[in-house]
Parts: C-alpha cells; structure tokens; sequence
C-alpha cells in the first residue's frame, strides 16, 4: 500500500512486523524514511533501531495478551516485550510519549537490501540523552 502524504519526497508505505515467535504482530504506515540508532544503555543493549510514528500510523494486529511493560528511570517510556520469545518489537518513547516507536530490526523482510535501503539511520547520543533529545524530530 502506498499514497503520497510522505513528508520527505517517497511515497508512504505499509509494513507489517513483529516479535520472533510471531505471537506479536503489528502494522505501521511510514511516512518518513528516517530512523535512530541511539547508544544509550537499553537500546544499545536491545539493537533497537528507532522509527517513531503518531499513534494513526501504528496498529498492533495480534498479541496484546502477550506484551509484557518494563519501565525504569521515570516511568514515562513504555518498553513492550514478548512474553514468549523476550523481543521489543514496539514501546512508547519518553521522547514522544503519544507515539509509538516501532523497532526497524522487527520489520518483516528488514534483512533484504531493498528494505533497509529505504531507510535513512541517524545516530543518536543517548548517554547524553537530557540534553540531545530535542534533536530527536
């Protein structure tokens, strides 16, 4: 499916995704092709590449019985897990608490050149998060 509400020149496009043993799944409309990799301590520890949408493009299909929350610090972030296979497909950023931040990594097919290629990665300093995260559109 695609249309063309994109904010960065390319068509929308929809994806479906999930967690390893499937039991979660999710589709997510993308707009704009632009996602994070942040070096702070849980995402670098779960490789969680970031592409963070309003809540109108984000639709968990399957699965609500078998997310698990894990919040630390204060409170505001939503990580959601599997509770069968322990994957964090999705959560709900403390950067963008309305919006969900869907893992690229847990896109179907995201291992195929002509997915990745699509995506623009930008680093981001999350040691340093208190005084990057304006920098996080």
């Amino acid at each position: 499916m695609t249309d063309s509400n994109s904010t960065d020149g390319l068509e929308s496009k929809t994806f479906t995704g999930g967690c390893h043993c499937q039991a979660i799944r999710f589709q997510v409309i993308v707009r704009k092709f632009q996602a994070v990799d942040c070096n702070c301590s849980i995402c670098s520890k779960k490789g969680f590449l970031h592409l963070i949408v309003p809540p109108e493009d984000f639709e968990l299909l399957q699965g609500e019985g078998h997310l698990a929350t894990y919040t630390f610090n204060t409170g505001i972030a939503k990580h959601y897990f599997c509770k069968t296979c322990g994957v964090h497909s999705f959560y709900r950023p403390r950067s963008h608490p309305n919006d969900y931040d869907v893992n690229l990594r847990c896109l179907d097919n995201w291992w195929q050149p002509e997915v990745q290629i699509q995506f623009e990665i930008k680093p981001f300093d999350g040691q340093n998060w208190e005084q990057r995260v304006d920098s996080i559109s």
